[in-house]
């Protein structure tokens, strides 16, 4: 599944180099009468490296090119040269890319740092040349070793975002529309269902040209969490946001009941999202006069008790700065 550019699950083919051949070179010089064995080893094989690049964010580079395979060493040669070591291959990633065994699903390492660095698939080593080999029984060894293979795998990558802020809510709750309004992201925005497919991620600028980052996950629907809609696809995601920003509409027929679906569908995918920072925001107010959002606060402040909420409206551009503001204080309460 793929919206745009944006690809957070690939499986690729990976192979290292194999190492080179050793030499079996004897010492052929002029006044030499019997030169001994100069071979040199063989180069090792180049290895297939992952590694971070903050600067991506998305696993999209992979769409077209899902092989990759590394120099193989070279051989040996006269003089106890060494051959040179195959070229490593270097697979960049995002960061909080994690790298799986596509059979067992087993998560085997994770890139969380722009330039981290682990070795996928290791090159052979290169092999002996025959001066390893010489003694005093044998002194001009005919032999050397071949160098050893590369290796072949197959392994998963899977993208968590890293962003501050991630938005939560029903499809059509107006979280691309916000994004849009709070960021400089262009996500796809409509008037049904499932709009957005895959997360956009946009940067937040806030004052004194400081900036945050939110992503707009796909809608949750009620029974995300045991697989229903687009289920675990995008709640992985969630997991990695310091602060959720929970969307309800104000047009919903009941906002706090739609704020404790939302919290318990989180709560069965993974308990532990439930002691992130959270934030409510009711969307689309420019629908309601004063009185109704008087009522409309009198009862959610008996309802409300644990989590701050507040009024905005992206299209009319209404609470967005103060939406700016409460969420730079959440992010950086911990740092002071």
């Amino acid at each position: 599944m793929t919206e745009g550019n944006f690809t957070d699950y690939v499986k690729i083919k990976v192979a290292s180099g194999k190492g080179g051949q050793g030499s079996a070179h004897l010492r052929r010089e002029k006044y030499v009468a019997y030169g001994g064995p100069d071979g040199g080893d063989g180069g090792r094989g180049g290895h297939v490296i992952v590694q971070g690049d903050k600067n991506l964010w998305t696993l999209f580079h992979f769409k077209f090119k899902r092989s990759f395979q590394a120099g193989h060493g070279e051989h040996g040669g006269k003089q106890t040269s060494t051959g040179a070591d195959g070229e490593d291959v270097f697979i960049k990633v995002p960061l909080g890319t994690q790298v799986k065994d596509p059979e067992t699903n087993e998560v085997l390492f994770e890139i969380t740092e722009d330039g981290e660095e682990k070795i996928v698939a290791k090159g052979g080593k290169g092999g002996l040349g025959n001066n390893h080999f010489k003694s005093s029984t044998n002194q001009t060894p005919r032999y050397a070793q071949p160098g050893l293979p590369g290796e072949e795998v197959e392994i998963l990558l899977e993208l968590k975002l890293l962003a501050d802020v991630g938005l939560v809510g029903f499809p059509n709750a107006g979280k691309s529309t916000l994004l849009s309004v709070i960021t400089s992201a262009k996500p796809k925005i409509a008037d049904y269902e499932f709009t957005t497919l895959k997360p956009n991620l946009g940067i937040v600028e806030y004052r004194d040209f400081r900036s945050f980052v939110m992503a707009d996950i796909p809608g949750i629907i009620e029974g995300a969490s045991e697989g229903k809609g687009l289920g675990y696809y995008f709640l992985r995601h969630i997991e990695r946001n310091s602060t959720l920003l929970f969307l309800v509409p104000a047009d919903a027929k009941d906002i706090y009941k739609e704020y404790e679906i939302l919290l318990n569908e989180l709560k069965e995918y993974n308990p532990e999202l439930l002691d992130k920072d959270k934030l409510v925001a009711i969307s689309k107010s420019d629908m309601l006069d004063e009185e109704l959002k008087e009522e409309l606060t009198e009862e959610l402040d008996g309802k409300f008790k644990n989590v701050e909420y507040l009024f905005i409206s992206s299209v009319a551009q209404q609470g967005i700065q103060q939406l700016k503001d409460k969420l730079w204080e959440m992010l950086n309460k911990k740092e002071e």
